[in-house]
């Protein structure tokens, strides 16, 4: 089987669009990237891996690719080979990059909407930035990795991604078979690097891992067989452990970047059968950043709600507040509506009940602004909860979707069910423009946005607060008709997210 046809060595090969280094070279990395070179012109030569075993493995290669990278970004793929990937991911922007002037000048015939580069990217001076990084199935062949992704962090913004997938050497006996026989093309000798070998590279070189995922468990194309071991069987233990490929999600951190103007920040509030509770939110939330925009969604109450945020607004002029009356059904409605109308740069989540206290939001503003997370989630499980703040099968309930969710997301969530999330406002549109691929069955809207911000790759981080006891009215939550559309929502988002 032939894992890639997109290795790089280092070395010799100048960019079409960028400058060599000057520095002195290694001669040991000069004759391992020409060796490299070589052996890549020569498998270039034979035009592709449609007659190999590789040919599946680099389907469903495409296959995952496509789950974690959206159409109409700009990407770039370091070691693009014929640009097969690169060209699956319908990029606005693609541009790929190889050392070898073979693969550039194949891939630029099979897609000329793309750009490619003939150049090695430990070498690689680019003056362009780009949504998506991928490197798939290179870093087992470089001669020095983290010199790589340190070139890789010039090519990112803040928010870019990089993603990583390389195969694993307890594959190499059954490969060395296959070549022996004649089935699959040659490749040259390996560097071994597990999955906490890669994250240590990117911790060293200013990324930190959002997510990882074990992939391909069967590389032949047997119906029904594959479908059942590769989008299933892999994802669970033991068998993740035999996978022949392991994908991993990074972001750029940058220490100490340069400060930027404080951004404005709307606080929703979605109010039901709150009227005791409004006064106190207008006297408890705090001030950040360039202002707070107060935005109260009233949905349907039995008391008077709506005159008492009415009659709130009016006594405090000082407070920047609009009020919307709910026409829908559901927290999750009143979320929507109230995104969809509020103009801050961060949005943030406050239960009228205040379970969460407004004096809390300014934790969150900070988690946020100082890039620690993309996504920012409340977590009431932490610190004891006061007596009646929660009834014990919600508590129940709570423990097991948070880790029903935290293996769906590949990243730790202890609590899917506080109220309180925060995030940027242009990132919440971004989750709104796919909310198709989940659908629209959360009563909550906390899955919605947790959902679709995994799918856009962010960096989920748990903020624990302590969680008080409601002082008035009464909680809507029903907890047995709420939980059973809360699984179906873990089933949607399982066959979405994991068993892709």
């Amino acid at each position: 089987m032939e894992l890639r046809p997109q290795e790089e060595g280092i070395p010799t090969q100048s960019a079409h669009e960028a400058p060599m280094n000057s520095r002195p070279k290694d001669p040991a990395a000069v004759a391992y990237g020409e060796k490299r070179r070589s052996h890549w012109n020569s498998v270039a030569q034979k035009v592709g891996p449609s007659a190999t075993w590789g040919a599946f493995y680099h389907r469903r290669l495409e296959e995952i690719y496509r789950s974690l990278v959206l159409p109409g970004q700009r990407v770039i793929e370091l070691g693009c080979g014929y640009g097969d990937l690169l060209a699956a991911l319908r990029p606005a922007v693609g541009v790929g990059v190889d050392f070898s002037g073979e693969m550039v000048r194949v891939a630029a015939e099979r897609h000329p909407d793309l750009r490619f580069i003939e150049a090695d990217v430990h070498d690689l001076v680019l003056d362009e930035k780009f949504d998506v990084v991928i490197l798939s199935d290179l870093v087992n062949d470089l001669w020095d990795v983290q010199s790589v992704l340190e070139k890789v962090h010039g090519l990112c913004e803040s928010r870019s991604r990089v993603i990583i997938n390389n195969y694993s050497r307890l594959w190499e006996l059954p490969l060395a078979a296959t070549q022996r026989f004649d089935l699959a093309r040659p490749t040259l000798y390996q560097n071994w690097l597990t999955v906490q070998d890669i994250a240590g590279l990117l911790r060293l070189t200013d990324f930190e891992v959002v997510r990882n995922s074990s992939e391909i468990l069967l590389p032949l194309d047997i119906p029904v067989l594959q479908q059942f071991c590769n989008r299933f069987l892999v994802k669970l233990w033991p068998f993740k452990h035999a996978a022949l490929t392991n994908v991993i999600v990074a972001r750029p951190v940058t220490p100490g970047a340069p400060n930027k103007p404080a951004p404005t920040v709307s606080v929703l509030v979605p109010a039901r059968n709150e009227a005791g509770n409004i006064e106190e939110i207008f006297r408890r939330v705090p001030e950040m950043g360039s202002g707070v925009e107060l935005v109260f969604v009233e949905g349907h109450s039995r008391d008077n709600t709506y005159e008492a945020i009415q009659a709130a607004i009016a006594k405090h002029p000082d407070r920047n507040a609009k009020l919307l009356r709910q026409t829908g059904e559901g927290k999750g409605d009143a979320v929507r509506l109230g995104f969809d109308h509020a103009e801050g740069d961060i949005l943030m989540i406050l239960d009228a009940d205040m379970t969460v206290p407004p004096e809390d939001l300014p934790r969150f503003y900070d988690a946020l602004v100082s890039e620690k997370g993309e996504f920012i989630n409340g977590v009431r499980l932490v610190y004891p909860l006061e007596d009646r703040a929660m009834r014990f099968f919600n508590l129940v309930g709570n423990k097991l979707f948070s880790a029903v969710f935290s293996w769906l997301l590949g990243q730790p969530i202890k609590d899917t069910l506080c109220g309180t999330k925060v995030l940027w406002r242009d990132q919440y549109r971004r989750i709104a423009a796919n909310r198709s691929y989940f659908g629209t069955l959360d009563p909550f809207g906390d899955f919605d946005l947790i959902l679709g911000a995994a799918l856009l790759n962010l960096k989920i981080l748990d903020l624990p607060i302590r969680y008080r006891e409601r002082r008035y009215g009464e909680t809507n939550i029903r907890r047995w008709k709420h939980g059973a559309l809360l699984l179906r929502m873990a089933l949607r988002a399982a066959w979405r997210l994991k068993f892709i």
